[in-house]
């Protein structure tokens, strides 16, 4: 799982592994008697079926990424609505319990930006640390104003500060959804049975054309593709805060 974080260095593997498993598929046809016509057209038919097979896996993979990618980016966005939202709302409290909560919740916006850009790693734990913290520092600051009044001006600040504090965790809980990796290993290993046939198969097999490494590299190339879009932090393609930071541009300074 850990390799799939990285998708250029899988796209190496990937091209690699297939491309050996084509040589392999020719090597072994060199080690046999020329296959007969009857027998190609067969062997043509089973590689067809199987390279139909595997674009269907792959499809069906890139379909599954899309929907992951789409998903961070709806989220990203309700969690700038939900905060945007709050800090309006903060108004309603007391002049000294709202200023304190917005000041707190520009604090919030800034930790929810940073978790959108950094990578993995000892920066991640400490902002997801400083998330948990605010949180519970931003229910503390509404819920006691709110308690006092009891009416349903402070159910409205309260209900705001519960989407903003839910919105997090759906975002968590989406940038956790992954691509199983029994979905991975089907993929891979049809991948690979296609090449070995491919090479079998291949006419010009014993020549290395530069045409032989075609289907491995389009393969890996999928491959790269599906492993980039189900990827939150690592390769190309990333959801950017672009809602958060154009909700954090249009605040107050003070």
């Amino acid at each position: 799982m850990d390799l799939l974080n990285y998708p250029r260095p899988f796209f190496v593997l990937c091209f690699a592994v297939l491309s050996l498993s084509a040589s392999m598929g020719a090597y072994l046809h060199k080690r046999r008697i020329k296959l007969e016509e009857p027998v190609r057209e067969d062997l043509g038919l089973i590689l067809g079926s199987s390279l139909t097979l595997l674009g269907l896996v792959i499809g069906f993979s890139f379909s599954m990424a899309i929907g992951h990618y789409d998903q961070r980016k709806t989220y990203e966005q309700s969690e700038a609505n939900a905060i945007g939202t709050e800090y309006i709302r903060a108004g309603l409290l007391p002049m000294e319990d709202a200023a304190h909560t917005r000041l707190l919740l520009k604090t919030y916006l800034n930790q929810r930006i940073l978790f959108y850009t950094v990578q993995n790693g000892p920066e991640l734990d400490q902002i997801n640390r400083a998330t948990a913290q605010l949180q519970n520092d931003l229910w503390s600051t509404v819920a006691g104003p709110c308690r006092a009044e009891g009416n349903a001006v402070a159910a409205l600040v309260l209900s705001g500060m519960n989407d903003v504090l839910n919105s997090q965790g759906y975002t968590q809980a989406a940038w956790w959804n992954r691509i199983p990796i029994g979905a991975w290993a089907l993929l891979v290993v049809i991948g690979i049975f296609c090449n070995v046939l491919f090479g079998y198969h291949a006419r010009y097999a014993e020549r290395r054309h530069g045409w032989f490494f075609l289907l491995p590299l389009l393969v890996s190339i999928s491959f790269f593709l599906i492993a980039d879009l189900d990827s939150p932090r690592s390769g190309i393609i990333h959801v950017r805060p672009e809602n958060l930071n154009s909700l954090s541009r249009s605040l107050p300074l003070r």
